[in-house]
């Protein structure tokens, strides 16, 4: 297997689709962000990277929250719609049905399987992004798309980004248990 260089414009594949929520100018607003990962267990931390000369980071830095929401397969097209316009020239707080938690100006979206509300925690500065890290502070779902009271990748159908394809793809059938699936390898490299 002879690997080849293909630069430095790589992303990881695939990204979840989110539509990160917070109040712009009095107003909710929602932008796809496919840069999100959870990075700390204790308290639950989530990092979203958000390029600078977008709006959505505005209603962050001024209320210090925001939400992940993580829309199912059937709303693709109202995501891509958020993604297509801006804030700044397009109301987008009638797109999807807006609810509220505990924060007062972390929207969310009724539609979405699975809602995070996040107080922010701390930005880094990055040459062309921030990277907001958000403590989650409630997750909201719905009976219909949990198991045993946990979020089900099968019922909730998330799609994912690929880049620089810009795509999106469906979420595949289950491989293996992880942690488990290796097992049958342990003690072979002693």
């Amino acid at each position: 297997m002879d690997k080849i260089n293909i630069g430095t414009n790589v992303y990881i594949l695939p990204m979840p689709v989110t539509l990160v929520g917070t109040t712009v100018e009095g107003q909710a607003n929602f932008m796809p962000v496919g840069w999100v990962s959870r990075v700390n267990g204790k308290p639950p931390i989530v990092a979203v990277g958000l390029n600078k000369r977008h709006y959505t980071p505005l209603g962050i830095q001024e209320h210090q929250t925001f939400s992940v929401n993580f829309p199912h397969v059937d709303l693709v097209e109202r995501v891509d719609y958020c993604g297509l316009v801006s804030g700044r020239k397009t109301d987008k707080s009638d797109v999807f049905e807006v609810f509220y938690g505990q924060l007062e100006n972390a929207p969310m979206i009724a539609e979405c399987p699975l809602c995070l509300e996040c107080t922010l925690f701390n930005t880094v500065f990055l040459p062309t992004h921030f990277l907001f890290l958000g403590e989650v502070v409630a997750a909201y779902s719905e009976e219909r798309y949990l198991t045993d009271g946990q979020p089900d990748v099968g019922k909730m159908k998330p799609f994912v980004l690929t880049m620089p394809d810009n795509n999106y793809w469906t979420v595949g059938g289950h491989l293996a248990k992880a942690w488990n699936v290796g097992r049958d390898l342990e003690g072979e490299g002693e």
